[in-house]
């Protein structure tokens, strides 16, 4: 009987996780595709949505059952190294018309795959992030 409820609260907690992770990703975003490298060629993609914080990027893979993002990336540290069009076996996962923006953050290298308005967001994302001067004063006028 004990056991019967110990099996019954871990179900009840596994599915009030799951729901939660749902409504996360049903809330609204972005689809993209991403790949933390180092990766072998056309591997290592996962599907989810971006969400655009002030101070980071938030991507939450739809696979992953666990609450919270797969992958932030902070706004300030995040660079743009390249760009490419999709080859070989990303034309299965992708687009042709898809554009793969390479990003570097604090040591660590991304690829995502954007359409062309979710890639036209990234970038405006990017560009417009205010200069760490102004962040500087900001927090010494506070």
């Amino acid at each position: 009987m004990i056991l019967l409820i110990i099996l019954l609260v871990l179900l009840a907690a596994f599915t009030a996780v799951f729901l939660l992770r749902i409504v996360q990703i049903r809330s609204g975003g972005t689809a993209a595709v991403v790949r933390i490298l180092p990766a072998p060629q056309s591997e290592g993609w996962r599907h989810g949505i971006i969400r655009y914080r002030d101070e980071s990027l938030d991507f939450y893979r739809l696979s992953r059952l666990l609450p919270g993002p797969s992958v932030r990336l902070d706004r300030q540290a995040a660079e743009i190294e390249s760009r490419r069009r999709p080859d070989g076996g990303e034309l299965d996962l992708m687009d042709f018309g898809v554009t793969i923006v390479g990003v570097r953050e604090n040591g660590e290298h991304y690829e995502f795959g954007f359409e062309r308005g979710a890639l036209t967001a990234f970038l405006a994302w990017i560009e417009s992030r205010p200069p760490r001067r102004a962040r500087r004063r900001k927090r010494w006028n506070s």
